[in-house]
């Protein structure tokens, strides 16, 4: 009894400490959060924030990332050196322009999943992601997960 009760408190330490892997369910509903926030506060409060490296719209591996319609990222909690920088020409390891593809499924069609490749700096190998994007006014919300 006292194994089972053990492994229980250490598989829930592990998914509240972030080490099981997010799910594309709880990238979107935090995207989704994102946006309530920005209908809320406003544009510049939630930029504030979705740039915070310890606020609300960063928890583990997922995070809240913002682009403009041009493809110059507003928020980047997990790598604040992106912010200002203008990434739509930038490929995913394989050469597709995820960016473009977010940002244009974001503007016609008001949100949707964008698959690409990407390097996980958890083990620093390039692998398959997924990103929940989301059109908020003129902002463009992301958050993605690992496969």
């Amino acid at each position: 009894m006292r194994r089972i009760i053990l492994a229980c408190l250490i598989s829930l330490l592990w998914v509240n400490l972030g080490f099981a892997g997010a799910t594309a369910d709880q990238a979107k509903a935090m995207v989704q959060e994102g946006a309530a926030f920005v209908q809320a506060h406003g544009k510049e409060k939630a930029l504030a924030e979705m740039n915070n490296p310890k606020g609300r719209f960063i928890k583990g591996e997922l995070y809240i990332y913002v682009y403009d319609f041009s493809g110059v990222v507003l928020a980047q909690p997990a790598n604040p050196k992106l912010v200002g920088k203008n990434l739509l020409e930038v490929p995913d390891a394989d050469g597709k322009f995820f960016r473009k593809e977010a940002i244009e499924l974001a503007k016609t069609k008001g949100e949707g999943w964008v698959d690409y490749k990407y390097k996980n700096p958890a083990n620093n190998k390039v692998e398959h992601k997924t990103s929940y994007v989301l059109k908020v006014n003129d902002l463009v919300l992301g958050c993605g997960v690992y496969k």
